[in-house]
């Protein structure tokens, strides 16, 4: 492994910022890494070295600003995953549909990141767009685990999540829906935040309003999540819900961290069969909270009907975005997401108000529960990683799950 690819993406950043390495010799050591592990773990399907490499020296040739905006990369190379547009880079999406799509324009996110000193590298494998937990598709295949490739990744953003795993990047792109940034990082041990709707900017989107999917970073450390959280931040004019960056950079959280002092810890938010193997795991970690003073209660928000409402908030959103393509491409997409669009269009009015109207009670217990609690601990993950081949979890704990979505 060449040692540049053991750096942290903070470590990479303020050696490229003081001019100790160039972001080229960046990309070089990415490209020889990808090359060593690809095969093994298909990651990184779609690779723009060259377009990097460019990029790069153009970075080389202008310069960095004096006044760099909170999370400038300074030439660090990331991934982005395949569910996001980069101009001139085939971009599928995981579906076949979409196989030789190659856009004129990147996604804002993609534009985002690379005016503040980001190189497009590669694009991450994800399940056709990005539904499911299991990283595979038709276009590309399947991304495997690196701790163990009989294994998942994890989903929807697997290939990110094994690409900082193996050391293929630094710095990787994901997005979540229904847990598509968390269970990745917690299957290839890296780290993934789901944050609020509109942290992130993206698109354009057929359905700009939709609050149900974010966009958000991945890394290998917490420090270098902190990192690209404020690259990614900021407004953009054509994202209607997207908020200006805060005031106070994500670094400075890390750097000078403040205290929790009232922990919840649920080891399965009273409505999950948790593995025996995860809750002890997660029994053990929390206790690392006692020995910054925390004090620590077993309790968590009533979560009863989170997953109806999902479920059905989740369909009517399929639904929308992709009704037209399912009606002309209907060969083309797999099962789970045919079903999925077509449960939405069953869905009533009545159905629909139900589950926003029941969506703002369980904000308003949650928000009546953050009066009481710093934090909710819990499990990322319901079970450890599982075979490749299985296209997701069916049982856990003597407990059926009706479809692909309910594990």
């Amino acid at each position: 492994m060449h040692e540049l690819v053991k750096l942290t993406a903070r470590e990479a950043v303020e050696r490229l910022r003081a001019g100790q390495i160039t972001p080229v010799e960046l990309v070089d050591a990415a490209a020889e890494r990808i090359a060593e592990v690809e095969p093994a773990v298909n990651a990184l399907p779609t690779l723009a070295v060259e377009r990097a490499r460019a990029h790069a020296e153009r970075l080389m040739q202008t310069g960095y600003p004096a006044d760099p905006p909170a999370g400038y990369l300074y030439g660090l190379p990331v991934a982005i995953k395949d569910l996001k547009d980069v101009a001139g880079v085939r971009s599928t999406k995981g579906s076949p549909i979409y196989a030789n799509h190659i856009p004129e324009r990147s996604d804002y996110l993609v534009e985002n990141i690379e005016s503040k000193g980001g190189l497009v590298l590669a694009k991450s494998n994800t399940p056709e767009f990005g539904a499911g937990a299991n990283t595979f598709n038709e276009v590309f295949g399947k991304t495997r685990n690196p701790w163990d490739t009989s294994k998942t990744c994890g989903g929807s953003s697997g290939g990110s999540a094994v690409a900082l795993a193996t050391g293929e990047v630094w710095l990787a792109s994901g997005s979540d829906l229904g847990g598509s940034l968390r269970i990745p990082a917690s299957f290839c041990s890296v780290v993934g935040m789901r944050p609020s709707p509109g942290r992130v900017a993206h698109g354009p989107k057929d359905m700009p309003f939709a609050t149900l999917s974010v966009e958000g970073p991945m890394a290998r450390t917490v420090g270098d999540l902190a990192l690209f959280l404020d690259t990614q931040a900021g407004q953009a004019a054509l994202d209607p819900l997207s908020i200006p960056a805060p005031e106070r950079p994500f670094i400075d959280a890390v750097n000078s961290p403040t205290v929790p002092t009232r922990i919840a810890f649920t080891p399965d938010l009273g409505i999950a069969p948790v593995d025996p193997e995860v809750r002890a795991i997660c029994a053990a970690a929390v206790r690392h909270f006692e020995m910054v003073g925390a004090g620590i209660d077993e309790a968590t928000i009533d979560l009863q009907d989170a997953e109806g409402i999902f479920q059905t908030l989740r369909a009517a959103q399929y639904a929308a975005s992709y009704g037209k393509l399912l009606a002309e491409h209907r060969d083309l997409m797999k099962p789970d997401l045919v079903w999925n669009i077509e449960k939405g269009q069953r869905l009533s009015v009545e159905d629909v108000n139900q589950a926003e109207q029941a969506r703002g009670a369980l904000y308003n217990r949650t928000t009546a529960f953050f009066q009481r609690y710093d934090l909710l601990v819990s499990p990322a993950v319901l079970v450890p990683p599982y075979d490749v081949d299985q296209p997701y979890v069916a049982e856990a704990g003597g407990v059926k799950f009706r479809n692909y979505v309910s594990w």
